[in-house]
């Protein structure tokens, strides 16, 4: 009874507080694109990042990158595809990079209204090449929660990689429960993401260069943790509806969603009707993209580009799909 009552006092004197969130500015300018930023239509400026061809590119491809991270992180890639005739935008999204406040988070909605926005900006300037939208982590779990509300420009699919769908409904309630207390007793409390002995990549000296970025996010307030927990919440309830054709890419040795989670999430892709592919990488990491063998991933996109109703390795192992015949089953 003491630790019950314990509990309940607890909620109740936190229950009055809640996390900090950045809500958007009122204006009324129009969102537009421009050589370097995007502004959105409450003003905020948000770094753009471009590769490859500036006129008649054969695809064009919106990224989005991950929690803490920013639009850099597709350099390589990008410069990758570009040799190809693809050209790849990347932005920082609010609350990253030299996005506005970094460090702190915005609200979800705002996430995914400025990446709606964004891709309907990109279909305009080239309305005769076929666009893809990829989301690495959050990224992805922005992508699919943009899916969910089906106001995305017309595209040709999407790719998810490592998505992060790591919501309340694949947490053990300790998780939850420390999540909701410390989001309102020390909501700007910040910690390392060092300090869990997580190993999301093999590609050391990338990790390393990351370490001195100071554009990368070290040490994360407890109330953005919390808010990236709340946009997994909607993006993992879209999942169940993610439209195809999707390719969706996972390492085996992935260190930062758990398993529980992710496995939970390939059920739901798998009961799709529609072209979902799914791969994973024998020694692929959660950051797919910079890992040492991240070519082979680059090549996989490329190809599946060129063709998003197939198999982009020919039928190889290490894929399962819906829309016909699963090739392996969802351990």
């Amino acid at each position: 009874m003491k630790i019950k009552g314990l509990i309940v006092w607890v909620f109740l004197i936190t229950g009055a507080c809640a996390p900090r969130v950045i809500e958007p500015v009122q204006s009324s300018r129009a969102a537009s694109l421009q050589s370097n930023n995007v502004f959105m239509e409450d003003n905020a400026r948000l770094p753009l990042r471009k590769w490859g061809p500036e006129k008649f590119p054969k695809y064009v491809l919106l990224a989005l990158h991950g929690f803490n991270d920013y639009s850099n992180a597709f350099e390589k890639p990008a410069s990758y595809w570009a040799k190809y005739g693809v050209t790849t935008y990347a932005y920082d999204q609010r609350g990253f990079g030299e996005a506005p406040l970094p460090g702190r988070w915005h609200r979800a909605s705002s996430l995914i209204n400025d990446f709606i926005k964004t891709a309907e900006l990109i279909r305009l300037k080239h309305p005769n090449a076929p666009l893809f939208l990829l989301g690495d982590s959050m990224g992805g779990a922005v992508v699919i929660a943009a899916d969910a509300k089906r106001s995305l420009p017309p595209h040709k699919g999407k790719i998810l990689i490592a998505p992060a769908l790591w919501g309340r409904e694949t947490m053990p309630i300790w998780q939850k429960a420390t999540l909701y207390i410390l989001s309102r007793v020390m909501p700007g409390f910040r910690v390392r993401g060092g300090n869990f002995g997580r190993k999301p990549s093999d590609n050391i000296s990338m990790l390393r260069a990351l370490a001195i970025d100071k554009k990368v996010i070290k040490r994360t307030r407890i109330d953005a943790v919390y808010g990236l927990v709340n946009l997994m919440d909607t993006a993992l309830s879209g999942a169940k509806n993610l439209r195809g054709p999707s390719l969706i890419l996972y390492g085996k040795k992935e260190d930062i969603i758990p398993n529980s989670a992710r496995f939970a999430t390939e059920k739901y892709f798998l009961n799709l009707s529609h072209n979902i592919f799914i791969k994973e990488y024998e020694n692929g990491y959660h950051m797919l993209l910079r890992d040492l063998s991240a070519k082979i991933v680059w090549e996989d996109i490329l190809n599946w580009i060129r063709n998003p109703m197939r198999d982009p390795s020919g039928g190889n192992s290490g894929f399962i799909y819906n829309g016909g015949n699963k090739v392996r089953k969802t351990p």
